[in-house]
């Protein structure tokens, strides 16, 4: 399988591409700077230069040649202001929408985050209300479109070692998960094409990751 990852840089990112790299698939990271070349082909991932707020959709289309799938795990990242995550997070995650479309990949996995189904609370900050506002439009165009995708939900992010279970629903709950058990369910989305059509919420849980994924197709 060749999987091009937007956002090849990030930690979730990273960590897919070690994961497809490990079982024999070939992961495609597309990045921004030149200088992170070598921390993707370190976890045997091939990287693409191509800054997903400038390319447009012929440019992008052309690095998904031959995939099998897309993940976007772009994000516009911490410190960045609200403009840039309406240009990261709803704009580029729709470009690559676009650019899969025109190079016939039809699955697309989106992760997305949980929250986004609520209006921000009054009082919240600025920044983090317009991430929640361009994470919710990013998943409304990807729902409108012809593709095979599946929305991932992740509750809060950590860097703990993965435990291999989790608890994968369309209500999962408030909680936390690793960025390393969110990667494994990626890849074991990519495997199961009856998760098209689907958002999920994931948070830690008991299930093995293999089951979740599994009973999110019935």
């Amino acid at each position: 399988m060749r999987v091009v990852i937007a956002g090849g840089h990030g930690k979730i990112a990273l960590l897919v591409q070690r994961r497809l790299a490990e079982r024999g698939d070939t992961a495609v990271g597309l990045i921004r700077n030149p200088d992170q070349v070598d921390d993707l082909r370190a976890v045997g991932a091939t990287a693409v230069v191509c800054d997903l707020e400038r390319a447009d959709v012929d440019e992008v289309a052309a690095h998904l040649h031959d995939a099998d799938a897309v993940i976007f795990a772009a994000g516009a990242g911490p410190g960045s202001g609200a403009a840039r995550k309406d240009t990261v997070d709803r704009a580029a995650a729709a470009l690559l929408a676009d650019a899969a479309t025109r190079a016939g990949v039809h699955r697309y996995l989106l992760v997305s985050s949980m929250g986004v189904d609520r209006p921000p609370a009054a009082g919240t900050d600025d920044v983090w209300a317009a991430y929640l506002r361009a994470k919710r439009a990013a998943e409304d165009d990807l729902r409108a479109r012809d593709l095979a995708w599946t929305i991932l939900r992740p509750g809060r992010l950590t860097d703990d070692e993965p435990t291999g279970h989790v608890t994968l629903t369309p209500h999962a709950g408030r909680g936390a998960v690793s960025r390393a058990d969110v990667a494994l369910v990626l890849a074991a989305l990519l495997d199961e094409p009856r998760t098209a059509g689907a958002t999920l919420e994931l948070v830690d849980g008991p299930t093995p990751i293999a089951d979740a994924v599994h009973a999110a197709t019935t």
